[in-house]
């Protein structure tokens, strides 16, 4: 596949070309301060790190990563790409692993969530330092594995404009066709579905307890959901047109022909999106890790994500409570944030 040329539609692609640089730009603008700001709060602000925070801190991470590659891409999309094809497949490597990272991290604290809110006892077993360790090293682990499948197929194609790193070669179109649906199933599907399940739980969890804030916690997570949906599900939607292309070929030139340059075109705008999430996950998922009160005296980060876990005095004092039941309720509301919470009795 390859990037769409500049011939008889110049000014369709400069339109297009503005607007992505555009989203670029202002990802950039936003999430590089957004991000440091949380990575510096966390490491240089909090002395104790509970579970969620260590997980938002490598969201974070993965995020700024991304995020520092941009003034190439931008420069390279509004131009042409300059720095051969090492720094191509390396660069391009970065990004997807750091994509895969922050996919995985999200879908990570959504479990999180669920046992907080499904199972508070249970979580208990996994609150622990190694334990935390281990699941961010393997979450690494994998994402560097699956980002490094693209370094074979990754190279710079001439285009009109000049060299782009935007193509990918592959032996045959049967490879194509199995890298592309490992992508969207392992990125996409697999982690949209543990998230929408997870929060599915959570929201029927809360929708039982006469809670004072009920509503904003169905908007956040319900925002958790969108927002992970809107940035992912573009990119993927066109790796799937893209397979479908291929898989036709021989049987229907003409729509192959067709949907592949709907995918080319649609890929640009659909992989700039991508980097929006970059921006705003951070500090989306600390208030989704726990839902805080509109209060002034939480005017810094370093006490927003303080608030993310129950604090080591809360889980002893729930552990002494007598009566299982009242036990769950007060983990429960310790979890979610919701210290008025109580069950809504049954008709």
């Amino acid at each position: 596949m390859t990037p769409p040329m500049e011939s008889d539609d110049h000014l369709p692609m400069s339109v297009a070309k503005i607007f992505i640089c555009l989203i670029l730009g202002f990802s950039f603008v936003l999430g590089i301060p957004g991000n440091s700001l949380v990575i510096w709060t966390i490491c240089g602000q909090m002395k104790k790190r509970p579970p969620t925070v260590v997980l938002i801190l490598h969201l974070a991470v993965a995020d700024l990563l991304i995020l520092l590659t941009l003034p190439i891409w931008i420069y390279s999309f509004a131009k042409h790409w300059l720095f051969g094809i090492g720094v191509c497949k390396g660069l391009v490597f970065v990004v997807y692993c750091s994509l895969y990272a922050s996919v995985f991290f999200i879908m990570c604290l959504s479990l999180e969530r669920f046992l907080a809110v499904v199972h508070p006892f249970a979580l208990q077993r996994w609150k622990k330092t190694m334990v935390i360790h281990l699941v961010v090293a393997t979450i690494w682990f994998f994402s560097v594995i699956l980002g490094s499948i693209i370094i074979p197929f990754q190279t710079i194609d001439d285009t009109v404009a000049g060299p782009q790193c935007a193509t990918r070669e592959y032996a045959t179109p049967s490879q194509e066709v199995i890298h592309l649906l490992s992508e969207t199933i392992l990125g996409f599907m697999v982690p949209f579905t543990v998230i929408c399940t997870c929060y599915i739980c959570v929201g029927k969890r809360i929708g039982v307890m006469a809670c004072p804030s009920k509503r904003r916690s169905a908007k956040l997570i319900a925002s958790v959901v969108a927002i992970f949906c809107l940035c992912w599900f573009p990119h993927h939607f066109f790796n799937l047109l893209t397979v479908i292309s291929v898989l036709l070929e021989d049987s229907n030139a003409e729509a192959s022909q067709t949907l592949e340059k709907v995918s080319e075109t649609g890929a640009w705008i659909a992989g700039a999106i991508v980097f929006i999430g970059s921006c705003i996950n951070p500090l989306l998922y600390a208030f989704a890790a726990r839902n805080i009160r509109s209060s002034a005296r939480l005017t810094k980060l370093s006490k927003l994500f303080e608030q993310v876990g129950p604090s080591e005095r809360q889980q002893q004092s729930n552990l002494e409570t007598p009566s299982l039941d009242e036990k769950e309720e007060t983990f429960i509301s310790a979890n979610t944030g919701e210290s008025e919470c109580t069950p809504v009795p049954s008709a």
